[in-house]
């Protein structure tokens, strides 16, 4: 579906903003991840033919000609929101569908549709900017995805959207996903792109830093990991988790912890000393590491601190 080979960018201030990145996205629900600054909407951008790599190569539907020639099949939200203002909301949507070649009366049935799915039907005749933001965003996801594309771009489509209008919008994108469009997913939000993603990268200050089905990433990359909360005797497992020879790391959410444990150490070993040293335990779990956790233990505490922004040429 879509290949990058060997991607170099450095802009004019300096920043090296891609390193030799090569990606190979199969079908499916694919996340980019990385902090803000790691060089995700360098990569979009390349992939849309905005910006021009210093070397590499990008092919989409095996064709090295670039997005712009491709424009039909590809769905792009970029992360910088953009509407027509003073058009009313229908019209801003069929122009922007008949632009990407769907037929003025169909592109109407089918941004009425789309609009009372995403309960925006009684503001169909209203101007653009009578909507809140929220609404304007689900207003460009409609038209980013109306023309039905085999490959959807999604650069940050959650920014600023409440709980309600997220879930919204995660149900939409789980869909069209399991209907067989691709969907490239660019996000720093490892918990939401850890619940629908299949694949997931990793870039961090400009290099790719992990790549591979979530599972796999998991297994390969994670570890031990038991997630403990106590019922009282919370002070004397404290020694416990403290002893890097049973626990390399400790994330403490207040309400329970996870642990990862030092390399060779089974959670029954755990298990055993935290029970002998007689803390009472609530939950005591084997569970998955979490893709924020992996991402933490891969690149470090620095690497998640964003680099000066991504310029916008």
């Amino acid at each position: 579906m879509l290949a990058i080979q060997n991607l170099n960018k450095t802009y004019s201030n300096g920043v090296k903003a891609l390193d030799s990145v090569s990606l190979n996205i199969p079908q499916g629900m694919y996340g980019l991840l990385g902090p803000n600054g790691a060089g995700k909407t360098t990569t979009i951008r390349m992939l849309m033919d905005i910006i021009i790599p210093d070397e590499g190569t990008v092919r989409l539907f095996g064709d090295a000609r670039g997005g712009r020639q491709h424009s039909a099949e590809i769905g792009y939200l970029p992360e910088e929101r953009g509407l027509y203002r003073k058009m009313r909301v229908l019209d801003t949507l069929v122009f922007l569908a008949e632009a990407k070649g769907v037929p003025r009366d169909l592109a109407q049935r089918k941004a009425d549709e789309w609009l009372g799915r995403l309960d925006l039907g009684e503001w169909r005749m209203k101007k653009v900017e009578e909507l809140s933001k929220g609404m304007q965003q689900k207003v460009q996801f409609i038209a980013t995805m109306l023309h039905e594309p085999a490959l959807l771009i999604l650069d940050e489509p959650f920014a600023g959207l409440d709980p309600l209008n997220t879930q919204t919008l995660k149900d939409v994108i789980v869909h069209l996903s399991r209907a067989g469009t691709t969907i490239v997913f660019s996000t720093h939000q490892m918990d939401v792109a850890e619940r629908i993603c299949d694949h997931v990268c990793i870039i961090a200050a400009g290099r790719k830093v992990l790549d591979g089905p979530l599972a796999e990433v998991k297994r390969v990359h994670g570890g031990t990991h038991v997630a403990v909360a106590f019922e009282g005797g919370r002070e004397l497992a404290a020694p416990i988790i403290a002893d890097r020879a049973l626990v390399a790391k400790a994330d403490d959410y207040g309400g329970y912890a996870e642990l990862a444990l030092a390399d060779g150490v089974q959670p029954q070993t755990l298990l055993e000393r935290l029970v002998g040293a007689a803390a009472r335990l609530q939950r005591f779990e084997h569970i998955e590491p979490s893709l924020n956790r992996i991402f933490l233990d891969k690149v470090g505490a620095a690497g998640a601190r964003p680099r000066n922004p991504e310029v916008t040429p």
